[in-house]
């Protein structure tokens, strides 16, 4: 055993991890056949890395996807919702985008909620 890990070692990946993504995959699979797409899509979006939150705000075939994907933005996401304003200025998504980008800007924390009531 070495002190560090080696770069040109291969890594190693626990079976049981292997066995979750499969069945994480096969549910995955047997709820976007049985049950609604936009629901199960709706569902997946909230357990989300930011940035498919950001391509689902940008491109998602859903309205209801889109909009969710918005109101999950955060501070980092700033451009994204730029982009959005500026790409459909009058849509729904725009207005969304407006929304929430106002609402990062008058968010305080947990800290500024307190002091400041």
């Amino acid at each position: 055993m070495s002190c560090c890990d080696d770069p040109t070692e291969p890594h190693k990946i626990d079976p049981r991890d292997v066995i979750r993504e499969q069945e994480h995959y096969g549910n995955l699979v047997r709820d976007l056949f049985t049950d609604d797409p936009e629901k199960v899509i709706l569902k997946l979006l909230k357990e989300s890395t930011p940035y498919l939150r950001e391509l689902a705000a940008l491109r998602a075939h859903y309205p209801s996807v889109r909009l969710k994907a918005i109101e999950l933005l955060d501070k980092k996401s700033k451009a994204v919702l730029d982009q959005i304003i500026d790409k459909e200025p009058d849509s729904p998504f725009a207005i969304a985008a407006r929304k929430q980008l106002d609402d990062l800007d008058h968010e305080q924390g947990l800290l500024g909620k307190l002091f400041n009531r």
